[in-house]
């Protein structure tokens, strides 16, 4: 069932959603080569105490930690390990943070020191990816809208979207209706109505669209083992436009 957020829960979901940027701003300044994935869990679990909130991916269906850090290869749910970061690798953070009982999600890939030129593409295309979906979030226009949008754009510059996970709807629950896939056709699917909450969060591989599901049952990585990137933001839908919760 698709959520209509009231006015009070918007407050709240914008308080929250300032909470995770400034969370992934210290991390994102933190990760540099040299810092461990752990390390970097243990800086977002003292942020988030400090500010009040709590972590949203922590104990969620069994997941065992706070972030998701996600380096090259790896797409998506990667739980933090002692591994170090280097020069040249490419880093997804992603975390979930609830406040006054609702959720908000985000992610973003850095660089860790200098990236090649490859790697830097990625990069910038799945972020500008994710700014041009926002053109399509408002109320009227579909979810087919957005997805459509990021794919086209992706595969325009010789990318891959991943098409086995999806985005999707936030705020009561980490997840919620509706899936939010980062492809499809224009206008088609649920009609996007203000006051809804939904997570974009293009998942873009340089190889293939195909990934590769671990036996940990967390681990995506893709499959060719080529670079992947992830952004993510919480958005709020209105009238005639959207607003970005988290940043």
């Amino acid at each position: 069932m698709i959520t209509i957020k009231t006015a009070e829960d918007i407050k709240k979901l914008k308080a929250g959603g300032r909470i995770l940027s400034l969370v992934l701003d210290d991390l994102s300044q933190m990760a540099k080569p040299g810092v461990s994935l752990l390390d970097l869990e243990k800086r977002a679990e003292k942020l988030i105490q400090q500010k009040g909130a709590k972590p949203a991916f922590k104990g969620y269906q069994g997941y065992p930690a706070i972030l998701c850090t996600s380096v090259n290869e790896e797409v998506v749910h990667c739980p933090p390990t002692s591994r170090k970061l280097k020069t040249g690798d490419i880093l997804s953070i992603d975390c979930g943070v609830q406040y006054q009982g609702l959720y908000t999600d985000s992610a973003r890939t850095i660089a860790i020191g200098s990236i090649n030129d490859a790697a830097r593409n990625l990069l910038n295309i799945t972020a500008t990816s994710l700014h041009l979906a926002m053109h399509y979030i408002k109320e009227g226009n579909t979810i087919g809208d957005i997805g459509a949008a990021i794919q086209e754009y992706v595969e325009f510059h010789d990318l891959f979207v991943v098409k086995s996970l999806v985005g999707h709807g936030v705020g009561y629950k980490v997840h919620e209706d509706p899936k939010i896939p980062n492809y499809g056709k224009a206008k088609t699917g649920p009609l996007l109505k203000a006051g809804m909450v939904i997570c974009v969060e293009p998942m873009v591989n340089i190889g293939t669209s195909e990934i590769k599901f671990h036996t940990d049952g967390w681990r995506v990585t893709t499959k060719d083992k080529s670079l992947s990137a992830h952004f993510e933001h919480t958005i709020l839908v209105k009238e005639n436009g959207a607003e970005i919760i988290t940043k």
